[in-house]
């Protein structure tokens, strides 16, 4: 098992960016690949990137490739989304979410570790 925690989000005005982090305390971290993952009012959850355990592979769905960049510190425990020239649409609840193989598929779900979120509001 692995136990997830978001921190970072905020309230900030569009154009600006803003960084993720996705901890954990548990060693068992480092073996699991990492995926971001947000939820706006009344829509489905949507998946915007994934890392691999080592941080050496990493994958975006098409339409998430340009402003989200996702990186891992290994020796922090911790995985990170950068967001660019936010906009009032990405305003949303932000997860992370564990999974032991890297997804590589615009549709992927997610694995069975999830976060409790973190909410991102971009006033316009």
């Amino acid at each position: 098992q692995v136990q997830l925690v978001e921190s970072g989000g905020r309230l900030v005005q569009a154009g600006g960016s803003l960084r993720l982090s996705c901890s954990s305390s548990g060693r068992s971290f480092i073996r699991y690949a990492i995926s971001w993952f947000r939820q706006a009012p009344g829509k489905e959850r949507t998946f915007i990137a994934a890392i691999d355990a080592s941080g050496e592979s990493t994958y975006y769905p098409d339409s998430m490739k340009g402003r989200f960049t996702i990186s891992r510190d290994s020796a922090k425990n911790t995985v990170f989304l950068q967001i660019a020239n936010l906009s009032p649409e990405d305003t949303a609840v932000y997860y992370c979410n564990a999974d032991p193989q890297l997804p590589k598929a615009s549709d992927y779900l997610g694995g069975n570790y999830w976060g409790q979120g973190t909410q991102v509001t971009v006033s316009s």
